[in-house]
């Protein structure tokens, strides 16, 4: 019997980027799930401003 990838792991290491697929430095705030360098890149594609 194999267990999933999901059952198995937990916690950080769970968690990953959706562009890049790192689990550090994960900005999880409004459920990006976005690493906080390619937020730095897409930021203001998807609605955010620099101030």
């Amino acid at each position: 019997m194999a267990i999933s990838y999901d059952l198995k792991y937990k916690g950080r290491g769970k968690r990953k980027c959706k562009i890049c697929g790192t689990s550090r430095s994960l900005i999880r705030a409004y459920k990006l799930q976005v690493c906080r360098r390619c937020f730095r890149e897409v930021g203001n594609a998807i609605g955010f401003e620099k101030y």
